[in-house]
């Protein structure tokens, strides 16, 4: 189990190797957790995780950053049966982890390098999934180079994001051109790059996919806020969501089969979760696909898998099996 890099996702991280060691152990696997900045974690450790808290970042995280990993870390995964990647956003899901470890030689859980860095893209993203014939909401890639200026006139709601971010993290629904300036800037503390994109209301909906095949529908129960940003995010474990979402059978496959769509264009590995929003009209439209969503117990993919009869023990089995057989 390879966890941990810096900022807010290392939380979720950490969480993510706890339960999904204790898991594997359950299944009768030898399972041992790894941080990318300490090495692998005592035993104590691997029952609650470690003490370094979550601003605490080990100097080791800097050169993570810039895809490098200590050679004596390397050396011992390389003697694992398989590498469980409980790493969320930045070098550990946009491909910088796989590549090396493609070098490496050791099979790993999740996408390979190349979808995960075109599916940590939103612009590139979107760009595939518009030529596959699958809606997404009109957008502009903002440039470190370009401002505000540069955006054509505001014609409505947008929704203000880092290009390269996960979870939500540097997002802002901008409602007044005024406000852009301050959304712009507070999505470029987490990224040079900036997607602006047309805010679409409606329901929101998650759909885990495990080999090939869609897992249950969710949905995000947004309550009085239009967005799910990241305050939401962290509070995910409040009732905040609904598996399986009350829909009919027909929408529940409209976007399962949507998910799969999605997951086969952007050519992700074993398992992923596509996220959507549905407008007041009906229409459906893809806002991205987490290549490492969170496995967490209360997490929205295990939900997902658990509401179409997978357990979370299970999961993370097939997950590992799945990983071995690529």
């Amino acid at each position: 189990m390879l966890f941990g890099g810096g900022g807010a996702e290392r939380s979720v991280s950490v969480a993510s190797a706890v339960q999904v060691v204790t898991a594997l152990r359950e299944r009768g696997h030898q399972a041992d957790a790894f941080d990318t900045g300490e090495g692998r974690l005592g035993p104590a450790e691997q029952e609650s995780g470690p003490r370094t808290p979550v601003a605490a970042v080990p100097l080791a995280l800097a050169a993570l950053r810039h895809g490098r990993v200590s050679p004596r870390l390397v050396q011992e995964l390389l003697d694992a049966d398989v590498i469980f990647l409980a790493l969320h956003g930045g070098a550990g899901e946009n491909g910088v982890i796989q590549a090396i470890l493609d070098t490496a030689g050791p099979p790993y859980t999740g996408s390979g390098r190349l979808a995960s860095t075109i599916a940590m893209d939103k612009d590139l993203t979107k760009r595939l999934l518009r030529a596959a014939g699958i809606q997404t909401a009109p957008w502009r890639l903002l440039r470190a180079a370009d401002t505000v200026t540069d955006l054509p006139p505001f014609d409505g709601p947008m929704v203000v994001k880092p290009n390269a971010q996960v979870s939500s993290i540097g997002l802002s629904l901008v409602r007044e051109h005024e406000q852009l300036p301050v959304a712009v800037r507070l999505a470029r503390a987490h990224d040079a790059d900036v997607l602006v994109e047309r805010f679409v209301p409606g329901r929101e909906f998650v759909v885990g996919v495990l080999d090939g095949v869609p897992l249950a529908v969710g949905e995000i129960l947004l309550g009085d806020k239009a967005i799910f940003d990241y305050e939401a995010r962290c509070r995910a474990g409040e009732s905040l969501h609904d598996f399986p979402a009350d829909i009919s059978a027909g929408l529940q496959g409209k976007l399962q089969s949507l998910a799969v769509r999605v997951h086969a264009t952007l050519r992700l590995g074993a398992y992923s979760r596509v996220d959507f929003r549905m407008d007041h009209e009906g229409g459906i439209w893809c806002l991205e696909a987490n290549t490492l969503p969170a496995l967490t117990a209360t997490s929205f993919f295990p939900q997902s898998a658990q509401a179409a009869g997978v357990s979370f023990p299970d999961l993370c089995e097939r997950i590992c099996r799945l990983a071995v057989r690529a």
